[in-house]
């Protein structure tokens, strides 16, 4: 019992650094050296110093906006704050892996020079201290078709062809070996038949599940959150939030995924019959994430599907959890939750910030590795003496 409690809390520990480290608020020293932070010096924990410059390349809209529907593709060119479509309303599951979406968003707004920012875009490249690459390398899976054998699968090996084409013939990315090139990469299967042509840059992630260590690794990379789908609960602030919420477990999603479906398949056979638990079969349509939204919010906890399978034990678990420690995070995250907002325009320390934050911080092990290999090339007129 105590052995499952204490595996159960290091999930939960581990899942708090991991947000941690993408709000970008931790610091290990102040939490094994304490005595080395000055108390009459407090440390900010959201300066950056002064905004990314960021140097975005202008594709043809075939490589970004133009996926989104017919009538993105036939707008004006290029794109701009005043023309950028938005996100459809109607995209469904397919928002999950926008954040390729909003960072390029992100680099055409303007602003009003008055917030914040972490990332402004450059006109000129000699001036830039990264590269964006804004090809929407999710959406073209998404769009292209799901299979390799699929014959729209061609378009998006061939999108991903000429990007890799285009940018072999940049000098600027000839120049680092694309080391301070940005590329998005949050779909699994995003850049699938290329990907290891960009190994050596810097590339937006979910997770390392289906990259190998040589190509990419939390050294290098930026791991985003999911953006969500499910409408953001903006009026949360209940009297009693506790006592509000009258579901204790909640899950309403695909059952037939990763390994057939096995662990959900399971799951729904263990929750069955509880009066307070609510787990049904769904997939992503918009009158589903609305009925999907309406049961999370009225519900305690929500349920990630690979947790424990013995019956009985995972709710038994949580109807001991205290309530005043739910309510305590209750109130922890919902002063985080901004931090994991995707929206146009962005907002000071919005989730398209923070990732520009985690850039910026990437990028000092880039320029190291660009000024070793300048070291390490032989010079042409070495070459043109031998």
């Amino acid at each position: 019992m105590y052995g499952k409690a204490a595996i159960c809390l290091s999930f939960v520990i581990l899942f708090l650094i991991s947000c941690s480290i993408y709000v970008g608020t931790v610091d290990l020293r102040s939490y094994f050296f304490p005595l080395l932070q000055s108390p009459q010096v407090p440390r900010s924990l959201c300066a950056s110093g002064p905004p990314l410059r960021v140097y975005m390349y202008d594709l043809p809209r075939k490589f970004h906006v133009g996926m989104m529907d017919r009538r993105s593709f036939e707008g004006p060119a290029p794109v701009t704050a005043d023309n950028l479509p938005p996100w459809p309303s109607n995209s469904g599951i397919k928002k999950q892996h926008s954040v390729e979406y909003w960072l390029m968003a992100s680099l055409l707004y303007g602003g009003n020079g008055n917030e914040d920012r972490e990332a402004v875009r450059v006109s000129d490249p000699e001036s830039a201290e990264a590269f964006f690459v804004p090809f929407f390398s999710s959406l073209s899976f998404n769009t292209h078709g799901h299979n390799m054998t699929d014959p729209e699968t061609e378009v998006d090996r061939r999108l991903q062809v000429e990007l890799l084409e285009f940018l072999q013939k940049s000098k600027y990315y000839q120049r680092s070996g694309g080391r301070d090139h940005v590329i998005p990469m949050t779909h699994p299967n995003a850049f699938r038949f290329l990907r290891q042509e960009l190994n050596a840059s810097i590339l937006i992630v979910v997770d390392f599940g289906r990259y190998p260590k040589t190509m990419s690794s939390l050294s290098k990379d930026v791991v985003a959150p999911y953006v969500h789908v499910v409408d953001s609960f903006t009026d949360d602030d209940a009297l009693d939030p506790y006592e509000s919420r009258t579901t204790l477990l909640f899950f309403r999603g695909n059952t037939v995924r990763k390994d057939q479906g096995k662990i959900r398949i399971k799951l729904a056979k263990i929750l069955s019959g509880i009066d307070d638990v609510h787990y049904e079969k769904s997939v992503a349509t918009p009158k589903n994430i609305i009925m999907s939204t309406e049961g999370m919010r009225s519900s305690k906890f929500c349920l990630h599907p690979a947790e424990a399978l013995e019956p009985g034990y995972l709710v038994n678990q949580l109807r001991q959890f205290p309530k005043d420690r739910w309510v305590e995070m209750w109130k922890q995250l919902k002063n985080i939750s901004h931090h994991f907002e995707f929206q146009y325009p962005p907002k000071k320390e919005d989730g398209v910030n923070m990732l520009w934050r985690q850039v910026k911080r990437k990028l000092p092990r880039a320029q190291l590795a660009i000024h070793r290999s300048r070291r390490l090339k032989v010079p042409d007129w070495w070459q043109r003496r031998r």
